[in-house]
């Protein structure tokens, strides 16, 4: 295992055909602060969040993955994390500006994700109508939506999960944390999770059976507790938001869960509660579906919608089969 060179998951970047529709759900519905809006993309942050932001949305023909981006633990550990990136083959280059963050190098991941790797931060400062009257935190409290706190995770697809993860690992010092097998393929995985602080994880990885690199499944914010998830449920169906799985609890990580999707098509979870995980040296769990891997309480089926991954490809014909059999693996 390479030693840790991340200290969070910063930013995401998602693509969307429906620009302004997004924007709403996002603003409106979700509560997230908008930071700034340049070309053709709008910077959001949640209200617990003190960087500039954590999702960019970003008008496209798909909906989509644009980038994943990633502080490092200090000024050496970005260099460090080059120098891995370089010998491993992988490296884009920098990208000299970038709007809330300083220089970022960009590297493309075995799964075909673009990410990209940076220190220097632009931190909110808020206007003085929304000064918090606690120190600690970066804006006042004034509840709009679901008032999603922070960015919790993403779940991304790969043909290996369990070697993509490896991959995370051994490059950039993740710590990988607990992964899934179905009874039929004993060996292989179809969902893992990484973690580059005291989750359970950051990023999911689930299986992909088509051959389109780069897929997202999902986005996860965080909200404060159950009753704050019970409370999105009621937000999310009185402005007509359908409910696509939950809520409910996953076993892998314990967290409560509830899945939605954008006006763009992407999927979107909020999540609460989940253990915390501190050891250096912590060894992977595996676990079996019937572990109650996704619903904990062994109490729902998955609706199969869940596996439709973005961009949108049909799965091969011989492989549906399997994708099926994976049903409630992934978190």
């Amino acid at each position: 295992m390479s030693g840790r060179v991340l200290s969070q998951l910063a930013h995401i970047e998602l693509t969307t055909p429906e620009p302004e529709q997004s924007l709403a759900f996002w603003r409106d519905v979700v509560g997230l602060e908008v930071s700034a809006a340049v070309g053709q993309s709008v910077y959001l942050r949640a209200w617990g969040e003190h960087f500039h932001h954590t999702l960019v949305l970003t008008e496209g023909r798909d909906v989509g993955l644009g980038h994943l981006g990633w502080r490092t633990d200090g000024a050496d550990a970005l260099s460090e994390a080059v120098e891995r990136l370089e010998r491993a083959g992988v490296g884009e280059g920098w990208l000299e500006e970038s709007l809330g963050h300083g220089r970022a190098y960009r590297y493309r991941a075995p799964g075909g994700h673009l990410h990209e790797v940076f220190w220097d931060v632009e931190r909110y400062a808020p206007p003085a109508e929304l000064a918090s009257p606690f120190p600690n935190r970066p804006q006042r409290f004034v509840p709009r939506g679901i008032a999603a706190r922070c960015l919790d995770h993403v779940t991304i697809c790969a043909p290996d999960p369990r070697g993509e993860a490896g991959w995370y690992r051994d490059t950039l010092g993740h710590r990988f944390m607990e992964y899934t097998v179905i009874p039929d393929r004993p060996d292989f995985a179809v969902f893992a999770m990484t973690t580059v602080c005291e989750r359970a994880h950051d990023m999911g990885i689930v299986w992909d059976p088509t051959p389109v690199p780069g897929r997202i499944n999902h986005i996860s914010y965080f909200v404060e507790s159950t009753d704050a998830l019970l409370r999105a449920a009621d937000i999310f169906l009185n402005q007509g938001v359908a409910i696509e799985f939950g809520p409910g609890m996953h076993g892998m990580g314990e967290q409560h869960y509830l899945y939605v999707r954008d006006p763009g098509g992407m999927r979107v979870e909020i999540n609460s509660g989940g253990y915390r995980n501190y050891e250096p040296d912590w060894e992977p769990v595996r676990y079996e579906p019937d572990q109650g891997s996704n619903v904990f309480y062994r109490n729902l089926a998955m609706p199969h919608s869940m596996f439709e991954s973005f961009p949108a490809v049909a799965p091969p014909g011989q492989q549906a089969g399997a994708a099926t059999a994976a049903a409630g693996l992934f978190t």
